[in-house]
């Protein structure tokens, strides 16, 4: 599979410079693979391997959807054990670290 630059898939610069602060360069598969289609406001169904960003395949653009100016709750992740629910709210924190306002 081609490589994907994290900067053409249309995040915003504050999701990028988390990207990046965590050192990452390029998308993996199912990141290059869904988050544009997330992005266009359609339903992903993605499997992949432990360790292959799925976290952020469907955190960065439900971050990104985020309006900034309604306070009230507006996105829902679903984990089925704690230990997962941690792991990925820790990992959202990470890609939320330069969004002004979002608690």
């Amino acid at each position: 599979m081609e490589k994907v630059a994290f900067d053409t898939l249309g995040l915003s610069e504050e999701l990028l410079r988390a990207v990046q602060e965590m050192g990452f360069e390029e998308a993996s598969p199912i990141q290059s693979a869904a988050i544009p289609v997330i992005l266009a406001g359609r339903d992903v169904v993605g499997q992949a391997q432990t360790g292959t960003g799925k976290t952020a395949a469907f955190g960065l653009p439900a971050l990104q959807a985020i309006d900034m100016n309604l306070r009230a709750p507006q996105v829902l992740v679903l984990c089925p054990t704690r230990e997962l629910a941690v792991q990925v709210a820790g990992e959202i924190q990470k890609l939320a670290k330069f969004m002004r306002g979002l608690t």
